[in-house]
């Protein structure tokens, strides 16, 4: 899509990571008379710079950790460190840690290494392993299979079984990134999004930005507007990717503990300051459901959670009612 430009809104949609991607962000700019004609443009090229900034931030962070793509850091990993303790980069290295932490926080509920089963869940072709293969896979999903070695950023799995997979965790990680490259450049207000997580730096020029959570149930529609500042939020939700088969729905948040599709509710939404833990959250209280789920986010004081049941009810943690 081509890049939008306002008087002093710069906007630009784009596919990345699998889905649509979108940036939003003011920048100031003069009005425009024939003596700052110049400092317009000058502004004007500062947005495109920093648009494509994001862009091949997204594109980088996709090709070093993408399981689809045979030559990223994610895919070389999962071939090897099977059999070998694996050095990786310091970037990938921080991200497996935090999601190590938010397993053990969770007891599991998070696990990248559903992956060891999730590989062989197809959506699109409406393939889902057997209950036997599910079974044999079920010992590899254990995330304390994962030794992480912190003095030389080396990674190595008890078993050529243990796969993981990010996708749980590397978009929230992503939009934090590009918020931080406008950070940096000194913008104050914006948006980043990639599918169901979104970052705002800032508000939105003296308001909130009003974010929508989709209906879990209705294409196109919002079950609820959150009005929002310098905050993140992921909703992780059953009708991303799926299929059904015979009234039951094969969805991609899989139950680490079960290696089945996690049904006790439709959608989670997560409330917080960073990305990348928001990500990984809505993931978790997903897999835990309502009531552990809500119970979990509920000690958790700088998280808050919007979960959605299986009977389209909307129940809010307990900052959210105050």
């Amino acid at each position: 899509m081509p890049l939008q430009l306002s008087a002093q809104w710069y906007q630009h949609t784009f596919n990345t990571m699998g889905t649509r991607a979108h940036i939003e962000f003011w920048l100031d700019k003069p009005k425009t008379t024939k003596l700052n004609t110049e400092a317009n443009e000058q502004t004007d090229l500062k947005a495109q710079q920093l648009i494509q900034q994001i862009v091949t931030e997204m594109s980088r962070l996709n090709n070093a950790m993408s399981p689809y793509i045979a030559t990223s850091e994610l895919s070389l990993l999962n071939n090897d460190a099977g059999s070998r303790e694996v050095t990786i980069s310091s970037e990938l290295f921080s991200l497996l840690t935090i999601a190590q932490e938010i397993s053990v926080l969770s007891h599991g509920a998070f696990d990248i290494t559903y992956a060891s089963i999730g590989y062989q869940y197809n959506y699109r072709e409406k393939i889902r392993p057997q209950k036997n293969a599910i079974e044999n896979a079920l010992p590899a999903i254990n995330y304390q299979g994962i030794t992480l070695i912190e003095a030389n950023n080396t990674v190595s799995f008890a078993n050529n079984a243990i796969k993981i997979d990010l996708g749980g965790i590397a978009k929230g990680y992503a939009i934090q990134q590009c918020i931080n490259i406008l950070k940096l450049a000194g913008v104050e207000s914006a948006l980043m999004s990639a599918g169901g997580d979104t970052i705002l730096l800032g508000d939105r020029r003296g308001r909130p930005w009003f974010v929508g959570i989709k209906h879990p149930r209705a294409e196109d529609k919002n079950a609820v507007h959150i009005p929002l500042s310098n905050e993140a939020i992921s909703t992780s939700g059953d009708y991303e990717r799926y299929f059904i088969e015979d009234g039951t729905r094969y969805h991609h948040i899989i139950n680490p503990k079960t290696g089945d599709s996690a049904r006790e509710v439709v959608s989670v939404s997560i409330i917080g300051k960073d990305a990348t833990v928001v990500d990984a959250l809505s993931t978790t209280v997903f897999v835990k459901g309502l009531k552990e789920g809500m119970a979990f986010i509920d000690t958790l004081p700088e998280y808050e959670a919007i979960i959605i049941d299986n009977n389209q009810k909307l129940h809010f943690s307990k900052g959210l009612q105050q």
